[in-house]
């Protein structure tokens, strides 16, 4: 008993008293780097469960319906369940796909979903068994890099699932989700530049340290917002889920797969979706950082293993953020997709960067900026509404096409094929194309000659 209390003791004991940097991994034995790695796996596969249940009853509360409640308390088996399922049906492969990529890539989906994740900061530094040790996979100088290759792999993944089914749908889809990521990967990493010019460091632990005193979503609202939007066409998901569309598209990259390599693609989308919140609570949101007014009161709220709480919620409201969004927004048009990317993020970012830019070289010389960057982010959102507007009035909001009135009676484009002329010898003696209708007009000009 006093060996399993010490072993407690030492697991709840207090962290070490610096923050981690980047020289504190590395040092860690080999049990404790596969406990991380285990854990952070666990984590993640509870995630996706847990994520699927909630989106399915707070949809379900949205449309006036009950959601899972079935399997398990409260239906919190259904994923569950939904998992056995698909692992025991029947996998059919169609015939003439390219077999060997088609069985690769929903590995090349699901894996550098779990690989992001090992960057992600949970909490300071702590003592597990007597071992001090950050609550980390582990750390990079270009921590956010690896974020960024591993969504491109896995967009390797989805294009090769739709090339290999050799199905239009699938396709077509797997081309919309590499056109689609090329557009907002861009102006994604154009978000994370503005923090990395303020951190000083490409690092996860570095960032974080740095957003001791104010968060990033404070002091770079602009490049939180536009990373805000990229994300949501990142994970594939309404109202950006257009390489999924089944209303043209069946099911798209996914339409011939089934069974478990079905199940790999749904754990990609959903692993994904975690990674990029824990991602935006970590470079945007202070990370493990408790919010002021607690940080304020408490002096102990960001040490120990209570930053993993502060982490969880941050995480949990942005994985609410991503359903609330799919159970209100409709699926936007492909051309306003593009348009969205490549003519107002893109060109944004880019103008923010270089006032970012020329912000911290007039702070490294001495200067006061934190007035300047506040009137800076101010006309840049103002800018960024304006934006909005004019795209919106441009193409009249829809109302140039309520606003036409309906043709005539007696007009030729009345109903139905327009008419064609009476005199042109090429339309007589087709069948297949339609006649031209008859109205009361036109009976008393034939019955009075007139044609």
């Amino acid at each position: 008993m006093s060996l399993v209390s010490s072993a407690g003791a030492a697991v709840l004991a207090g962290p070490a008293p610096a923050d981690p940097t980047l020289s504190t991994f590395g040092k860690d034995p080999w049990w404790l780097i596969g406990g991380k790695v285990l854990a952070i796996f666990v984590f993640l596969v509870l995630t996706v469960l847990m994520s699927m249940w909630v989106e399915r009853r707070v949809i379900g509360r949205m449309q006036l319906r009950v959601g899972p409640n079935r399997t398990g308390p409260f239906g919190l088996l259904q994923g569950l369940a939904d998992g056995v399922k698909l692992a025991l049906k029947e996998d059919i492969v169609p015939r003439n796909v390219d077999k060997v990529v088609f069985v690769l890539a929903p590995v090349m989906s699901a894996v550098p979903a779990f690989i992001s994740f090992a960057i992600i900061p949970f909490g300071p530094t702590v003592s597990i068994f007597g071992h001090h040790t950050a609550l980390q996979g582990t750390d990079l100088p270009v921590a956010v890099l690896l974020v960024l290759a591993m969504s491109s792999m896995g967009v390797y993944g989805i294009v090769l699932a739709g090339w290999s089914s050799m199905s239009p749908y699938s396709l077509l889809g797997g081309l919309r989700s590499s056109a689609q990521v090329i557009s907002y990967e861009i102006a994604m990493g154009l978000s994370f530049v503005a923090v990395f010019l303020f951190a000083g460091s490409m690092s996860t632990t570095e960032i974080v340290n740095a957003q001791a005193n104010t968060w990033y979503a404070v002091l770079l609202f602009p490049s939180f917002v536009v990373y805000v939007i990229t994300m949501m066409g990142e994970s594939n998901r309404i109202p950006f889920d257009l390489p999924e569309g089944e209303g043209e598209l069946v099911g798209g990259f996914h339409t011939e797969y089934s069974s478990l390599k079905f199940a790999m693609f749904f754990l990609a989308e959903y692993i994904n979706l975690a990674t990029l919140s824990a991602l935006c609570t970590t470079l945007f949101l202070g990370g493990w950082r408790a919010p002021a007014p607690i940080s304020t009161v408490w002096a102990g709220a960001n040490s120990g293993w209570w930053p993993v709480l502060w982490f969880m919620v941050k995480l949990w409201l942005f994985i609410f953020f991503f359903i609330w969004l799919r159970g209100s927004l409709p699926r936007v048009r492909y051309d306003q997709l593009m348009k969205l990317g490549w003519k107002v993020l893109m060109p944004f970012s880019i103008g923010w960067i270089l006032l970012v830019a020329t912000i911290r070289v007039w702070k490294n010389e001495g200067h006061n900026a934190t007035g300047v960057m506040a009137t800076i982010a101010g006309i840049a959102i103002v800018v960024i509404l304006l934006t909005f507007v004019w795209e919106f009035t441009r193409n009249g909001g829809g109302a140039a096409d309520v606003a036409q009135p309906p043709p005539a009676p007696d007009h030729p484009d009345a109903g139905g094929y327009p008419v064609p002329p009476m005199d042109a010898p090429h339309y007589h003696g087709h069948r297949d194309v339609p006649r031209p209708r008859i109205t009361e007009t036109s009976r008393e000009e034939v019955s009075s000659g007139t044609h």
